[in-house]
Order: C-alpha cells, then structure tokens, then sequence
C-alpha cells in the first residue's frame, strides 16, 4: 500500500541508474576513446588499457577535493598523466574528452521514463540533481526539467547536504516541500533524507538489492509508473 503523505511541490530525480542504467554506457565509452587514443595518442594506447586508465583515476580521486565533485575534470587528468608519461600531445586532450562525452551521453532510457516523466510535469515541478556529468540537452531530455543541477555546478557531491540544499533553494522550496527519487540507497534515499527531504528507492525490477543500514525509504518504487500512481493518491 502506497504512503498516505502530502504531495510534495517538487520531484527531484538522480539520473544514473535511475533513469538509465549506467555501466554498458561507461564500458562502452571507455572502449571508444581507447579506440580513438589507439588512431591519435598510440603510446599510450599501447601501454595502458582501459583497466590501467581505470586504475590512474581511482588513485588520483583522493588528491585532490574537486575531482569528488567533479568526474570529468578526474578522467581527464587522469588521461594527462598518461599522455605526459607516455610523450603524447596534451593539446589532444580536449579531443579525447569528447569522444568520451558523446559516448557517454548515449543512453538507453528504461521505457517507462519518458511517458511518466511527460505525465508528472501537468502536476509537480521536476528537477534533476546528480554526481555524474551526464548532459540533459545531449540526451534530449532537458526540456522535462525546470532545474538541472550537477556536484560540479555546485562543488561537493551527494552525500553532503549541501548540493540537496543548493537545489531546494534554486526552486525556491524548503526541503521538506520536495521528493528525490534516487537508485541508491545510501548516496540518494539516506542522504537526501538527512539533508531534509523525503526520498523515494528507485528499486527497478530484478534489483537484488535490499534495505540496509537503517534506510528506510518514504516510497519504493520499482520503476516511473509507480511514482505517478503514488502522486495520484496524495493530496496536494
């Protein structure tokens, strides 16, 4: 039985693995710019694999703050580390980023995103706030949202309160006032939560995951039909 609460005047959505799943599109990224380093930085294709340059970044997160927020500028300097050590052009480095990017902007999304998020918009205001550098206008998605908002536009990611505080004030709203909608449940249901906001699991069919560390959600859901169904049962 869904909750009995108040509607909220705002639903802020996570994006991946909530809207798309995530891993096939970053694999295959990954694999179209070592592709491209093969044609255009052959050193260092030759010498690292996706796995190492896997690896350089993993090693570089902890080095400085503002690769936490901020997952391009991370990826790429990892890739400037290669390309120095390997003598490779670094005025190639721009290129290399958009490979990555316009790989990374193709997603598949879950077929009940779109006709849901289409149905939502006549009766909440919708947002998006995210860890990850997806970019909504590639995607084609955009245009569904009155806010869009990544840890890099805002300098800390989830699970700082802060970014859940710097979307609640750019709608105007206080954060009781609005929904996440999120896949995971420490990053966006807990965190969300203890930033002050109600949080919705977004736990999509076949998810083995379980509830885990005290979480527990205000709505789970198994895909975007059942977020529309529970807002047509709260009062607004």
């Amino acid at each position: 039985m869904m909750p009995a609460i108040a509607r909220p005047q705002a639903i802020l959505f996570d994006l991946d693995d909530t809207m798309w799943p995530i891993a096939p599109v970053i694999a295959a990224a990954e694999q179209r710019v070592h592709a491209w380093l093969a044609q255009h930085a052959p050193r260092v294709a030759a010498a690292c694999t996706v796995e190492d340059l896997r690896a350089r970044r993993l090693a570089l997160l902890g080095s400085d703050p503002v690769f936490a927020a901020d997952l391009g500028a991370l990826r790429r300097a990892g890739l400037e580390l290669a390309f120095r050590e390997h003598g490779e052009d670094c005025a190639l480095l721009d290129a290399a980023m958009d490979e990555f990017h316009a790989a990374r902007n193709a997603v598949t999304l879950w077929p009940d995103v779109l006709p849901v998020l289409s149905a939502l918009r006549p009766h909440v205001r919708l947002g998006t706030l995210t860890n990850g550098n997806a970019n909504l206008a590639a995607i084609g998605l955009d245009q569904h949202f009155e806010l869009s908002l990544s840890a890099r536009e805002v300098g800390v990611p989830k699970p700082d309160p802060a970014i859940f505080h710097a979307a609640c004030a750019a709608l105007g709203l206080a954060p009781a006032e609005v929904l996440y909608v999120g896949d995971d449940l420490l990053l966006d249901v807990r965190a969300a939560q203890a930033a002050g906001l109600r949080a919705a699991w977004m736990r999509r069919q076949g998810s083995t995951a379980a509830l885990a560390h005290g979480v527990v959600p205000d709505l789970v859901c198994t895909d975007f039909h059942d977020l529309l169904a529970w807002l047509h049962t709260t009062q607004a």
